[in-house]
């Protein structure tokens, strides 16, 4: 059995899969010689192409997912391999594996399927402390009843640490017993170094895509990017749009879904708005999609949104953002006015006033100027660097 390393650095990380948001962090964070990391992945989704349930197409992530930090493949014999249920990860080689590498604590990326509750039992016989991340939250929704509450106490007392991604998260590990000296900000981040706006390739391809969607010069665009699904409101936004009126202004959507016939037929019934479909963007593709826009749009109502990291993705390419009360990071990176617009998601007439507001301070250069100073300003708290130096300190709080 290996040692640990020096300083009880050596974290062992358990994922369900490869993600673009999350190797590149791996690989910031293994870079930084701070920390002896091994990843331990339970599922090959995202370097495979396999059908994302979402999406409705198969999806292979272009970016480089497993380089730069060490990692394993713990094979699942799951019948149905997924996260969409809870035999979905079945790992049974998974306990043997973190007991070889013998870490001096394991990372945990949730708890609701079969082998993170097997991690769970195998770390606490083996007397490993657990770290926990997670994103969820409480808003829009009801508070759990006494018996869930009970029991998701009694999850998260397992864990020696938590991290946090920001402010509703944070509120929602208070509200269920994580006292504060065991919760620690480590941001949701996306890969800076990727989403560089001032990438002359991404300026390019952006005049080429308004080219090619034959946007007349000087057109203001709206941006949605993701599931075209009813919980992102894609047709709401479409009727919000379609009500400005405005002749000089864009709308374009990114992505695949079920609503997208709805929302093409829409479009077809009446005269020709300026309203454009584009195909699903690989993460490669997605700066060159924001950098075209004037401002990105996320107006999710599901609860599900417990983030929505293409809110930073839009933020780092210095484009303000149109949000929900229900989009997870509002409380931490919008602020209507400041960095972008909020509405609230059950008020269609919300929905078009955000949009009017944002044409107000685009078409005005000096609000327009401060705004994107103060998007910069904002988001430049929200990096790898961040994410990373609240992991090492949950890490060294093991210690005492």
């Amino acid at each position: 059995m290996s040692s640990p390393s020096k300083g009880g650095s050596r974290l062992a990380v358990v994922l369900s899969h490869p993600t673009q948001y999350y190797s590149p962090w791996f690989r910031s964070l293994a870079g930084l010689g701070q920390v002896e990391l091994k990843v331990f992945y339970l599922w090959d989704f995202g370097v495979r192409a396999q059908v994302d349930r979402g999406f409705k197409a198969a999806v292979k992530w272009d970016v480089d997912l497993l380089s730069g930090y060490s990692h394993e493949f713990v094979p699942n014999v799951a019948r149905d391999p997924g996260t969409h249920h809870f035999f979905g990860l079945r790992n049974p080689g998974l306990s043997a594996a973190l007991a070889q590498w013998n870490p001096a604590a394991v990372l945990m990326f949730g708890y609701k399927w079969y082998s993170h509750v097997r991690v769970m039992l195998w770390a606490r016989s083996a007397g490993v402390p657990l770290i926990f991340r997670g994103d969820s939250h409480f808003i829009g929704r009801p508070r759990p009843g006494a018996v869930r509450t009970l029991l998701m106490r009694i999850i998260y007392r397992q864990f020696a640490a938590v991290t946090f991604v920001g402010a509703a998260n944070r509120g929602y590990f208070s509200a269920l017993g994580v006292p504060d000296g065991r919760l620690f900000f480590a941001p949701h981040s996306v890969d800076g170094a990727l989403f560089d706006s001032a990438n002359p390739a991404y300026k390019e391809e952006a005049a080429a895509l308004r080219a090619r969607l034959a946007l007349p010069p000087g057109t203001r665009v709206f941006l949605f990017a993701g599931k075209l699904i009813p919980e992102k409101q894609p047709r709401e936004l479409l009727d919000a749009f379609l009500a400005l009126g405005r002749p000089d202004t864009a709308l374009v959507f990114v992505g695949e879904g079920p609503e997208k016939e709805g929302l093409q037929a829409a479009c077809r019934s009446g005269a020709e708005p300026l309203v454009r479909f584009l195909p699903f963007a690989n993460q490669s593709e997605m700066p060159s999609r924001y950098l075209m826009a004037d401002v990105f749009v996320l107006p999710s109502r599901g609860l599900y949104e417990t983030w929505g990291l293409a809110v930073n993705e839009a933020m780092h390419m210095g484009v303000p953002c149109v949000v929900s009360d229900r989009v997870g990071c509002q409380q931490d990176l919008v602020t209507e006015g400041e960095t972008g617009w909020v509405f609230a998601s059950t008020d269609p007439s919300g929905l078009q006033k955000a949009l009017g507001d944002a044409l107000g301070t685009i078409e005005s250069p000096l609000r327009k100027s401060e705004m994107l100073s103060a998007v910069r300003k904002r988001i430049s708290a929200y990096t790898y660097t961040q994410t990373s130096d609240g992991l090492i300190a949950a890490l060294a709080s093991l210690g005492r």
